[in-house]
């Protein structure tokens, strides 16, 4: 999952990327609206973690802003204001989801999990496409109930093709899913590890989709 991370304060930025990333997640961290405006013009996120208090706008600003623009991407706001008035307004909002400071990494990570489950339309946290299984906050993969070991970017890309099925991924779109928006990628990055899961899970659980993009396939049958 790709999560834009909207904060300000560089030891709590610091600690989220920590913990999230560990856990499977690509961050970008901005620290403020602006900058946070232009990666979702310049980047594709799956999910938004939002603080309030930004130096140069209030969040409540930017997300009416971006909703107002049509994006809707889940958003998580992340704040110390406490009261009910002021959570009903985050909700108002457009935000999908309010966690108060100071906040466990595992229940961040956990309702981040859960907002992107509910935008997919899923009823369960393990996303089963035939025969596949894979589990988004373990990153345990079973083909035909048999455990397939995948690196961390086959996890990400694996993730990012499950979570959107039937749709068509662009490159750039499966990229930002990788390595986010700061990474430097080799210009043939991507089609390394579509081989390796192609060679690990069967040719065919990669379709190329040609001039367009990629998208989720059929793994192999079992013998």
């Amino acid at each position: 999952m790709h999560v834009l991370l909207v904060e300000d304060d560089l030891l709590i930025a610091q600690g989220v990327l920590a913990g999230l990333q560990l856990q499977g997640f690509t961050v970008d961290h901005m620290a403020h609206a602006a900058a946070a405006e232009q990666a979702l013009q310049l980047g594709h996120f799956d999910a938004m973690i939002l603080d309030l208090g930004l130096p140069d706008e209030d969040g409540l600003q930017l997300l009416t802003r971006i909703r107002g623009q049509g994006k809707d991407l889940p958003v998580l706001i992340l704040s110390a204001r406490d009261s009910v008035v002021q959570r009903v307004a985050g909700l108002h909002a457009g935000a999908d989801d309010y966690l108060l400071k100071p906040f466990d990494l595992r229940e961040l990570a956990a309702r981040l999990h859960s907002l992107l489950r509910r935008s997919s339309g899923r009823s369960t946290h393990l996303i089963e496409h035939h025969g596949l299984t894979f589990d988004p906050s373990t990153r345990e993969v079973t083909l035909h109930e048999q455990p397939v070991i995948l690196s961390r970017r086959e996890q990400a890309l694996l993730s990012a093709l499950l979570q959107n099925p039937g749709q068509i991924l662009s490159a750039e779109q499966l990229q930002d899913s990788l390595y986010g928006l700061g990474d430097g990628v080799e210009s043939n990055a991507i089609n390394v590890h579509i081989y390796n899961l192609r060679r690990k899970l069967g040719s065919d659980v990669v379709k190329t989709v040609r001039g367009l993009g990629y998208r989720i396939g059929v793994p192999h049958e079992p013998a």
